[in-house]
């Protein structure tokens, strides 16, 4: 039998009703419910409606897509699926595979994540940060092309390594308007402002790093039941402490997601992956990466139950 890997999406896999087919299962109402208990507001209302157009600003992002990953988890275990041999997150991402992980409990991954987006939309004033894709020039070059393009006051860093051919930087938007327009020169396929104000992953979330390490200082962290991988080491973490680091690291360091996959492979034997969460982004990078790797997303309960199917649950 394939070993499974559940895979859990981080910003910009969010959209108003990700969570509308699955809303007639009590298990996913539940989970919503849940959330709105712990934050105070009506997390259903944000994810399906959004009328005060906020699920875009991180400070809500963050709690929204942890609750609509861990409502699709417990769908899954609902129906029978079998439980992950490895858990890996894309930068928030990594909250949802802690839960999944049993490391963390739902309600507590909630009042980080919310703490961790209110300190990242602080740590850097409206207007000052930037982030952009670059695609199609290798990781190097682009690397090259930050510190070309970094100067005393303002600066740039490669900020996600999403796959092969796709780098996100990000620091101070004069920084980044030269690199986006040096990528351009450099041959990049394309060089594209992405509508985040945050420099997340860069040195200039500081600020927010140090306050999730004072944070995480009296949250009961658990053994994890399963590997769970670091973004900011492409390696699993294995023990309580080592993950308190990595969350904070993670904040100021790169996402390491296509070493991440390498090295998970490099690792392991057959193994599966399904990204336990809204949208397809994480199938498209992985793809990517290797092409011939097996992948499930969940856009209906019709993809659950082939995926549980294939994966052998239900017994």
């Amino acid at each position: 039998m394939s070993e499974l890997i559940f895979m859990f999406p981080g910003q910009g896999s969010q959209s108003r009703g990700m969570l509308d087919v699955f809303m007639d299962r009590s298990v996913v109402r539940e989970t919503l419910e849940e959330a709105s208990d712990v934050l105070g507001f009506d997390m259903g209302t944000l994810i399906g409606s959004d009328p005060d157009g906020v699920l875009d600003r991180t400070d809500y992002t963050q709690p929204a897509l942890l609750t609509a990953s861990v409502a699709m988890l417990r769908l899954w275990r609902e129906l029978g699926g079998r439980a992950p041999a490895q858990a890996l997150g894309h930068s928030l991402g990594e909250y949802s595979a802690l839960v999944a992980a049993d490391v963390l409990d739902f309600s507590t991954a909630l009042d980080l994540v919310a703490f961790r987006g209110r300190m990242m939309r602080e740590a850097v004033a409206e207007g000052v940060g930037r982030m952009a894709a670059i695609l199609g020039l290798e990781d190097a070059k682009v690397e090259a092309l930050c510190a070309e393009c970094s100067d005393g006051e303002t600066r740039v860093w490669a900020a996600n390594y999403n796959c092969p051919g796709q780098v996100v930087v990000a620091g101070h938007a004069a920084a980044v308007d030269r690199l986006i327009e040096a990528a351009g020169k450099a041959g990049a396929r394309r060089a594209v402002p992405l509508a985040v104000s945050a420099p997340s992953h860069t040195p200039l979330m500081l600020p927010a790093a140090d306050a999730m390490r004072a944070r995480l200082a009296d949250v009961r962290l658990r053994s994890p039941q399963c590997p769970v991988w670091s973004n900011a080491y492409a390696r699993p973490q294995q023990d309580a402490e080592q993950i308190r680091a990595a969350l904070v690291e993670q904040l100021i360091a790169p996402v390491r997601w296509t070493a991440s996959i390498q090295n998970l492979l490099v690792d392991g034997g057959a193994q599966v992956m399904v990204e336990m969460g809204p949208g397809k982004v994480l199938t498209g990078l992985v793809r990517r990466i290797a092409r011939w790797l097996p992948c499930h997303t969940m856009s209906g309960l019709e993809d659950f139950e082939a995926a549980i199917a294939a994966t052998g649950g239900n017994g």
